[in-house]
């Protein structure tokens, strides 16, 4: 898979030349490349934003440089069309099942916003154009961050640690919380590990039995029992009979 960043902090993003996407990164399972957004400028201020039509607060990213940017990464590669990932709190949200979805998008170029957002017809254009495999604007929650790098970590990590390879034991990924599968939409139990005994604390006696029926409907109850407690939602939309 292909990963593009847009952003004025290229920085920002050291974080995906560390630990599993440092490694997918290395051995060629995953292609990341950052670009500067202000290197798409052409004004000595190197300005990327402007104030809003209509007024209010804040200054909007502007589409010009978004859309050097945007044609310049595209030209690179004739053979696959890239889509676009735009992070904000007022798009769709992002869960496990775009995840698991989205592992089979060949190239993503995410475009990180600032200020009060991106100019909003950047994403009607390429949505329209015949050069990308569409736009999708999503958020991770319902909350409003500085800028969409955060958005986009996340959102990057959560794609490539289902990518095969990437985690060394894949059969981990299928038991995670939200998982696809006979547990999807319950949030993962509690996990032990040696000592059996810590702080006057036991591990459940089940999980020391070495009897796996057992201990797969007692790991399927605890999800149950804990997503009812933090998630109750899920238990209301009819999930828990998973």
């Amino acid at each position: 898979m292909r990963i593009d960043v847009v952003t004025i902090f290229p920085d920002y993003f050291t974080p995906l030349t560390l630990s599993l996407l440092g490694k997918a990164s290395a051995s060629g399972l995953i292609e990341v490349c950052v670009h500067d957004l202000r290197t798409f400028t052409h004004d000595r201020h190197n300005t990327v934003d402007d104030s809003p039509y209509g007024g209010g607060p804040g200054m909007v990213m502007s589409p010009i440089p978004w859309g050097e940017a945007l044609d310049a990464i595209a030209a690179k590669e004739k053979t696959l069309r890239p889509v676009l990932v735009v992070p904000t709190p007022s798009g769709a949200v992002f869960d496990q099942r775009a995840a698991q979805a989205w592992t089979a998008d060949p190239w993503l170029v995410f475009a990180c916003g600032r200020y009060e957002g991106i100019d909003a017809r950047v994403a009607q254009h390429y949505a329209k154009s015949s050069e990308w495999a569409g736009v999708r604007e999503v958020g991770i929650g319902d909350y409003v961050l500085a800028g969409g790098e955060a958005a986009t970590l996340v959102i990057v990590e959560a794609i490539a640690r289902l990518l095969p390879g990437v985690v060394g034991n894949e059969a981990s990924v299928t038991d995670d919380s939200f998982a696809a599968g006979s547990m999807a939409q319950l949030v993962e139990g509690p996990v032990f590990t040696k000592p059996q005994e810590w702080r006057g604390l036991a591990v459940p006696e089940v999980l020391l039995s070495g009897h796996h029926g057992q201990i797969a409907t007692w790991r399927a109850e605890q999800a149950r029992l804990r997503t009812a407690q933090v998630r109750p939602e899920l238990a209301a939309d009819g999930q828990m009979d998973h």
